[in-house]
């Protein structure tokens, strides 16, 4: 049975987000990823089963690898090393939560692209810088960068579209020292990710991450490399010269552009193949990937 929504009654529920429910544990944090999923920053009535579980395994795994990289918010992903309060609740929790230390969130996105699409490549269409960076002529949409690139955005209240920025911009905000330690940990996670992906026969087109500050330390937080805020191909397609497939929501963008939802609520119930093929999707990178059935069949 999907998990749409929890309601954990002896918890303090800190924030409910477009995915993730967030309540309070002492001084950390329980995050539970439900099914539920969006597109365009709008939440869809319909769940997607056991998407949270994928997503949360997923940066699970990411996570621990990681940490030899940069400190990470996770503590443990295991419901019986909870505290007591949090364990009456395994049965809902167990496969899709993670207890974490809670950070100070910065108030940036921060994405890093190593290929040319979504909106760097319409922005690169319409002869624009990519967030400040100046790409050379003639590239190709899907074209692989001649490096991945740091392109960050505001993150957006409830309602509102996060929006590029440029790396001063994003210095305005929280420092140039601060800046460069979080432009360096992520080009460096996306690296190392993209190798790990390469050996499943995955490329990670583009990817988004958080960070925090917990006692002046910067640390990596929310999800990590998960189908909902990455794009994953498979390899063969651009191999073969194709367009590529997706191995994330973008399955569910295209559907709903091709019935031409507006992008604002009420958004439409998603028929049972849609729903059936995203979930497929999601599963499948996590195979790949994590090469681990979990709970999957």
């Amino acid at each position: 049975m999907a998990c749409i929504k929890t309601d954990f009654k002896s918890l303090n529920l800190v924030s409910r987000g477009k995915v993730r429910d967030i309540y309070a544990a002492g001084d950390r944090l329980l995050i539970v990823a439900t099914d539920r999923i969006s597109a365009f920053d709008v939440v869809m009535p319909t769940p997607i089963p056991d998407k949270g579980k994928i997503l949360t395994q997923m940066s699970v795994f990411w996570f621990r690898i990681m940490e030899q990289v940069i400190e990470t918010h996770l503590i443990s992903a295991d419901a019986d090393e909870y505290p007591e309060e949090c364990r009456r609740y395994t049965e809902q929790i167990d496969g899709r939560s993670m207890l974490v230390k809670k950070a100070a969130p910065l108030p940036v996105e921060c994405i890093v692209r190593g290929y040319l699409t979504g909106s760097g490549w319409k922005d690169y269409s319409e002869g624009k810088a990519v967030s400040g960076i100046q790409l050379p002529q003639g590239l190709k949409e899907f074209e692989k960068l001649p490096a991945p690139i740091f392109t960050p955005t505001t993150k957006a209240e409830a309602g509102t579209h996060d929006l590029p920025i440029t790396r001063n911009e994003m210095a305005d905000r929280i420092g140039t020292e601060l800046t460069e330690k979080v432009i360096a940990a992520s080009l460096e996670i996306y690296n190392r990710a993209s190798v790990i992906a390469d050996q499943a026969g995955i490329i990670i087109a583009d990817t988004k991450m958080e960070f925090g500050i917990i006692d002046g330390r910067l640390i990596l937080i929310d999800e990590l490399l998960t189908p909902d805020s990455s794009r994953f191909w498979p390899k063969i397609d651009l191999e073969k010269g194709r367009a590529p497939s997706s191995f994330d929501k973008q399955y569910l963008r295209d559907y709903l552009l091709s019935i031409q939802w507006n992008r604002e609520p009420p958004s439409p119930v998603l028929p049972a193949e849609i729903v059936e093929k995203t979930r497929e999707r999601y599963q499948e990178v996590f195979r790949r990937i994590v090469r681990e059935k979990a709970f999957l069949p």
